[in-house]
């Protein structure tokens, strides 16, 4: 994997270094030193501006010097400040040493006496669909950028772009083009540098792991973060957060011990695929839940961008060559008849779940039996990932197909949605419901 030649991380790590606690709220008689340490954040980023511009971090810490300049009243012009240099325990101190401190391990901080924590699960995959923290089920239309997670501890953002031209259907794909959409809401062009379908940031965390970035794109599903290293850094804990590549280029998987978090994420076919396990606490934890608690996996995608694809699977049904001229839905693939998708999606989803409703689906929209592959793996990275095995199968009340007794529910009504993705851990701006 070639190393990018990209600062951004050094310039991070020395803005926290020089900040001790790398607080954004300064006491007042420390903000002359905190705003000399953002000049010299800010100076850093200049200097490795022509080989960031493609970079998710760099323009997330561009945006975020201003803003903070901006609130503390900082002038452009004045004094900087020296990076501080890391020192290391004495050789002979092994508690001090110790590779993964009780505060780098989440289930170790949860004493005897006090209930373990409440693990949830999130999952995107296929055209794409959306299992969220609450377990709702649902497909979406969204194209562009959207926070998959915000949250204290991680960023993760998806870019969505069409399976085929002329279709509603999305997915995460590398044919971007040099402008990615955004969502909403955004001011255009604070994330027009969201080029890979997936980008994960982790959070610089006390002392436990240094800020580090994964970024993933089609054929290239590295074994590694951005800067080469497959754990947390040079941090005491560092250890706390790894990378396991478990098939070369098709299945990695990320261990976050000091948020309690697993992720895997896969290549199947052309697109990407991304699961989550996660501790409730971690997936809350937003400093204001009202602007920032609105990502995906916790929120769901807006109303206006969900799309019924259980009504979708019935016109399919009842007109397995043309859709009704009046369904916004795209035209389906000549070569894919409903029986053919029905057979193909049972051989490997035999539970008429959910996963296997999206499974027809997709092959219906697309015509790539990938996808069957795709809802596959999502089902089976749930079983590993949920907590609660009762709640793995996800069903809903169907419209009553030709010759078939509609399921029963046993969940609520959830509603679906269709959903392209690409993935990205960044730092985003709240999403416009």
């Amino acid at each position: 994997m070639t190393i990018s030649p990209c600062k951004i991380l050094k310039c991070n790590s020395e803005f926290w270094s020089a900040t001790s606690s790398g607080s954004h709220a300064p006491a007042s008689d420390d903000v002359p030193e905190f705003c000399a340490a953002l000049r010299t954040y800010a100076l850093c980023t200049r200097r490795t501006a022509r080989t960031c511009r493609g970079d998710l971090a760099y323009h997330s810490a561009v945006h975020g010097i201003e803003d903070l300049m901006s609130q503390h009243n900082c002038s452009k012009d004045g004094p900087t400040s020296q990076p501080r240099v890391r020192t290391l325990p004495p050789a002979g101190d092994s508690q001090e040493r110790s590779d993964s401190p009780e505060i780098c391990h989440y289930e170790k901080s949860f004493h005897k006496h006090s209930a373990a924590p409440n693990y949830t699960h999130c999952g995107l995959f296929g055209d794409p669909h959306l299992r969220t923290f609450t377990d709702h089920f649902q497909t979406c239309k969204v194209q562009g950028a959207w926070p998959l997670i915000d949250n204290n501890y991680l960023n993760v953002q998806v870019t969505n772009t069409p399976v085929l031209p002329g279709s509603a259907a999305t997915a995460t794909s590398k044919d971007m083009g040099d402008r990615p959409g955004t969502h909403a809401g955004d001011p255009g062009d604070a994330h027009l540098m969201a080029l890979n379908p997936l980008t994960i940031i982790f959070k610089n965390f006390q002392e436990c792991v240094d800020q580090k970035v994964y970024q993933a794109e089609m054929d290239e599903l590295p074994s590694a973060f951005a800067d080469g290293s497959k754990n947390g850094g040079d941090k005491h804990g560092a250890n706390s957060l790894k990378i396991t590549e478990k098939v070369s280029g098709q299945h990695v998987e990320i261990q976050a011990k000091y948020i309690g978090t697993t992720i895997v994420v896969r290549q199947v076919g052309r697109y990407l695929t991304f699961a989550v396990r996660m501790p409730e606490e971690v997936v809350n934890a937003v400093e204001d839940r009202d602007s920032q608690g609105l990502y995906l996996c916790l929120r769901g995608c807006p109303l206006n961008q969900q799309i019924d694809f259980q009504a979708f699977r019935a016109n399919a049904a009842e007109s397995p060559r043309r859709p009704a001229a009046a369904s916004p839905s795209p035209v389906l693939p000549e070569t894919f008849p409903y029986e053919t998708a029905v057979a193909k999606c049972k051989e490997k989803l035999p539970v008429e779940d959910l996963y296997y409703q999206a499974c027809v689906f997709d092959l219906l929209t697309t015509g790539d039996v990938n996808f069957t592959l795709a809802a596959y793996y999502a089902l089976e990275d749930g079983k590993m990932l949920h907590s609660n095995k009762d709640k793995l199968h996800l069903f809903e009340r169907t419209r009553e197909l030709p010759g078939a007794v509609a399921t029963a529910t046993a969940f609520p009504l959830a509603p679906q949605m269709l959903l392209g993705t690409t993935v990205t851990l960044l730092v985003l701006l709240p999403v416009l419901w």
